[in-house]
């Protein structure tokens, strides 16, 4: 199975960083913008027993955002199945990240399915409901060919409704050297996923968890 590494960062200033990615010669990947907007469902069995095994089952509704907002043309979602565990053997020093601790690593299937509600019914038929949703807006960079340590590298900046983050993922030396580009240290990286961020979020403001969406505009 293959392995997912990668570290969050906290923004607490997006326009800063954009200036820092297009200084870096970092571009978006795929077309328009490269704005995607995310909506993740999280699955599980009534008694949680994909958590109780730090196991996490979840479909994703991507849609890209459009430059042009006259409403030519349709936009092509993509629906994503993701299946995340914990590492169950540690690999060689030279290519994992286990061990050192500073990133999190998990291993990860992910395949595209073409139909989010039947998949849906499908897990509801197997004793499981959607129990988390949460939505972001991710936009993806790479950098250019010509920064060679960086490749395999990618840098997700997410907006969401308790803040701006950026996602590093890839190889641990890449993800370490970038954050160090991006003006970061490995005493600032977060290993939680955006769950755990949005419970302690809802602690701190004294608010009972939900759901992590954004407010609806009125």
């Amino acid at each position: 199975m293959a392995q997912e590494i990668e570290i969050k960062l906290r923004i607490n200033d997006p326009a800063a960083l954009k200036r820092t990615l297009k200084r870096l010669g970092a571009h978006p990947v795929g077309g328009q913008t490269g704005r995607v907007h995310e909506w993740n469902v999280l699955f599980d069995t009534a008694q949680g027993d994909l958590a109780k095994h730090g196991q996490l089952l979840r479909i994703r509704t991507e849609t890209p955002e459009t430059k042009s907002r006259s409403g030519q043309g349709a936009v092509a979602k993509r629906v994503l199945l993701t299946f995340k565990r914990p590492v169950g053997a540690v690999t060689a020093p030279s290519t994992s990240a286990e061990g050192n601790h500073r990133h999190k690593v998990r291993e990860e299937l992910e395949l595209a399915v073409t139909d989010a509600a039947t998949l849906t019914k499908v897990f509801e038929g197997l004793g499981m409901r959607g129990w988390f949703r949460y939505e972001k807006h991710r936009t993806t960079f790479r950098l250019p060919p010509s920064s060679s340590w960086a490749k395999g590298l990618l840098i997700e900046l997410d907006e969401t409704p308790i803040g701006t983050f950026v996602e590093l993922e890839g190889p641990p030396a890449a993800i370490d050297r970038a954050a160090k580009a991006l003006g970061f240290s490995p005493q600032d990286y977060i290993v939680e996923n955006y769950l755990a961020l949005y419970v302690e979020d809802c602690r701190q403001r004294g608010t009972e968890p939900k759901d992590m969406v954004f407010a609806a505009k009125k």
